[in-house]
């Protein structure tokens, strides 16, 4: 295949790439990630939960992942900042009485003091202290999250000598953060697995997605070195990268 029809083929990624709520069926077989992790995030969950608790999912997505669990939607809510998610969540969410609210500022959530007994985040914003004027005496806030060492290889492959986002996103910080607002801390847990990419394609799609990683990323402007990265795929069959993700479980004190 010559240059310019993987051009063509990539500037097709690059017009489509868009989601609602947080699908990656579109990539589906063509890339893999989140295999490796040394904890099971949903289990974990279940664990600490149970049908009478009260249960906030914070920067649901599309709500998916939550409602997944499978909680009773009466003791159920989420928040979602993100505007598409937004309105998709409230056609997804509101209909089965599971109590939505707008919210784009972790510091700020229009929720009443001690209102749940469980507060999960999954990819999402925090603030330890807003989680603890929410959370009720003995409640849980249980969190996997994607670290600032996130994807570095494959940002540095097409954006090289791009500043990190999120520098201070790693486990041993937000532990002391937690426990600096009064937490006690029940799991700490941090894995750097892999990612990897089947055609360049997918690559070009996702990283269109994920633009707070990929800043100013385009067909055009990287041309040169997607090219190389399709070298790589030619001959090893695939482009891999390495992941970023630490898991927190952490009680307000009874």
């Amino acid at each position: 295949m010559t240059s310019e029809e993987l051009r063509t083929i990539w500037e097709k990624e690059e017009s489509i790439a868009q989601i609602r709520g947080w699908d990656f069926s579109h990539i589906h077989g063509r890339y893999e990630e989140e295999n490796a992790l040394p904890w099971d995030y949903e289990t974990i969950i279940h664990e600490f939960l149970r049908e009478d608790m009260k249960l906030l999912d914070y920067d649901t997505g599309g709500g998916e992942f939550l409602l997944s669990l499978h909680h009773p939607y009466g003791n159920t809510a989420a928040t979602e900042g993100y505007p598409p998610n937004v309105q998709f969540c409230r056609e997804k969410l509101l209909p089965l009485g599971i109590d939505l609210r707008e919210c784009a500022d972790a510091s700020h959530v229009p929720f009443n003091d001690s209102s749940f007994d469980i507060i999960i985040n999954r990819h999402g914003d925090f603030d330890p202290s807003e989680i603890r004027r929410m959370l009720k005496a003995g409640g849980f806030f249980i969190t996997q999250q994607v670290g600032s060492e996130n994807d570095r290889e494959l940002i540095d492959a097409v954006l090289p000598g791009l500043e990190k986002p999120f520098s201070h996103n790693n486990l041993k910080e937000q532990r002391e953060a937690f426990e600096k607002a009064g937490f006690n801390i029940l799991k700490a847990e941090e894995a750097f697995p892999p990612i990897w990419f089947f055609d360049v394609g997918a690559f070009v799609w996702f990283a269109h997605i994920i633009e707070w990683e990929f800043p100013g990323f385009s067909v055009e402007k990287c041309f040169d070195r997607l090219l190389q990265l399709q070298k790589i795929i030619e001959t090893d069959g695939k482009i891999e990268g390495t992941t970023h993700r630490y898991l927190i479980v952490a009680q307000k004190p009874v």
